[in-house]
């Protein structure tokens, strides 16, 4: 989809003999199912990394502050567009360029946030896909409560930037239905993902969720966590289920359990598991407009 949305501008742009120059604003420099997907829609779309596009891939790799300086490089570049890449890659792109075209992927609500004035029209230099994450929140408690037996309490790890607060009270509502007692714990940098599982298994959580939708980039060390702390956690992300970390919509890693439960048998030694959620009418999100195309929220 982020190929299409970029093929008009591209279009603007294209002049015989020049080499197109695409942003890539991300959190990891290592190559991801989406960023192959993209460049072989570029590809499809006649342009070539080497002979008539290059793509300038600047990654925060984890530590968040380094997004404004990174969006500021390629609006100095003068690139002639820049994919941004969840919510604070966003936001500094957003702050660095009025002029240079911003094609957003996976904000989780772009008009909250500011950067948009509506779904239908966007304005100003940005548009882009939101994944609007929001509907999938009970979903992830059902599946969660299913896998878990005689699940009570979950602990859920977030972190308050736009858009996460409505989500949150989203799956407070859904918990409340599902009879399940729920735990926010916010966390605002990948440093205090060790504390916020040990405050959950302090607190009794029996499981917990992964809100935080900024430390996709941080998903082995959350998964690691999750093992140490014997706490099964669930994620947002089809990256949080590639590595293991409790059910996700996403399909499971080699070793996992069957889908539909996470093995119960007492173990010495705790197990990742992951399951298959296919996904359903009630669990995928609507879609606003034609300018505002949603997809299943992906690594980025």
């Amino acid at each position: 989809m982020a190929g299409g949305l970029l093929a008009a501008p591209l279009a603007a742009e294209a002049q015989p003999g020049k080499v197109l120059r695409i942003g890539y604003l991300t959190h990891e420099v290592a190559e991801n199912p989406t960023r192959v997907v993209f460049r072989q829609r570029l590809r499809e779309l006649g342009y070539v990394e080497g002979q008539n596009v290059a793509l300038e891939v600047r990654a925060a790799e984890g530590r968040l502050e380094r997004f404004p300086a990174l969006a500021a490089e390629l609006a100095r570049l003068k690139v002639d567009i820049i994919l941004a890449a969840g919510d604070p890659a966003i936001a500094a792109a957003r702050k660095a360029t009025t002029s240079i075209p911003i094609v957003m992927l996976g904000a989780s609500d772009p008009v909250a946030a500011g950067f948009v004035a509506s779904l239908a029209r966007p304005g100003g230099n940005i548009t882009g896909l939101t994944s609007q994450s929001s509907e999938l929140a009970g979903k992830t408690l059902q599946l969660l409560k299913e896998a878990v037996p005689n699940l009570s309490r979950v602990a859920i790890l977030w972190d308050p930037v736009p858009g996460a607060r409505q989500t949150l009270g989203e799956m407070e509502v859904a918990a409340t239905a599902l009879g399940l007692q729920v735990q926010a714990v916010e966390v605002r940098s990948p440093s205090e993902l060790d504390g916020a599982f040990a405050v959950a298994t302090r607190n009794r959580a029996g499981a917990a969720v992964i809100l935080a939708r900024t430390f996709w980039s941080n998903r082995v060390l959350i998964a690691d966590l999750a093992v140490k702390r014997r706490l099964p956690t669930a994620g947002m992300l089809p990256a949080f289920g590639e590595v293991g970390s409790g059910r996700s919509m996403a399909t499971p890693p080699a070793d996992a359990s069957p889908p539909g439960r996470c093995d119960a048998r007492p173990r010495r030694t705790p197990r990742r598991c992951g399951a298959t959620a296919p996904p359903t009418s009630s669990s995928s999100p609507s879609n606003s407009s034609r300018s505002w195309r949603p997809s299943s929220p992906v690594p980025r």
